[in-house]
């Protein structure tokens, strides 16, 4: 079995989400959040934004829609594999199922039983503006909703995957910050389609790095 590199990264999650990483071999990269950080696919370049929002924002290079990252609302891990990998898919749509299996074993370290989305991708009205109302294949899901979300880039070299496990789902504050309306019935929508994981993050984050050893 090939080993990991693991890795800490810290800092400004605008200059982490605009740093291609290398491909030499497996790694992991840990991130901690230290500021709240709006995170925007190339879906909403043209979105308008409030002129005194109250966070970070950036736009990251690969699509989808918008993550709020705060401080121990969300874990948020990397994965990079290179090409010659066996863990390498060249089937897009199945390129993330062992990674949503990987998640799914080291929540039920900790007693939770999450489900890998293995389906066509889930679309409707909200997911082009809000990354947790979609759901794709290799993501992962409690009771139906969803709480690990993963975006992919591929280049040449590799596969970078972005992990987001939700430990906080504060809609109303994204709802807000996106202008999203009609503004009740999309909170109650939003809800409906993705929930926080009840636990600790270091909890899960230990449990992710000892099913991978």
């Amino acid at each position: 079995m090939e080993s990991w590199i693991i890795k800490k990264s810290a800092g400004s999650v605008a200059d982490r989400h605009l740093t291609t990483p290398t491909f030499e071999t497996r790694q992991i990269i840990i991130h901690e959040i230290e500021n709240p950080t709006m995170v925007f696919g190339t879906a909403q370049k043209n979105m308008p934004l409030d002129k005194e929002i109250k966070c970070d924002y950036v736009y990251r290079k690969s699509g989808g829609g918008a993550v709020f990252l705060a401080p121990g609302q969300v874990l948020w891990v990397d994965f990079i594999i290179p090409r010659r990998d066996p863990l390498w898919c060249n089937d897009i749509q199945q390129s993330s199922l062992w990674l949503g299996e990987l998640w799914v074993k080291a929540m039920k370290e900790i007693g939770l039983n999450g489900i890998v989305h293995n389906d066509e991708i889930r679309k409707n009205k909200l997911s082009p503006f809000v990354c947790f109302a979609g759901l794709a294949t290799g993501e992962v899901t409690v009771s139906g909703k969803k709480t690990v979300g993963i975006s992919q880039r591929r280049t040449r070299e590799g596969a970078w995957f972005q992990c987001a496990a939700l430990f906080s789902w504060p809609v109303k504050e994204i709802v807000d910050l996106l202008h999203l309306e009609p503004r009740e019935q999309t909170i109650s929508d939003l809800l409906e389609l993705a929930a926080p994981i009840e636990g600790d993050p270091d909890e899960l984050l230990h449990a992710l790095i000892k099913t991978i050893n």
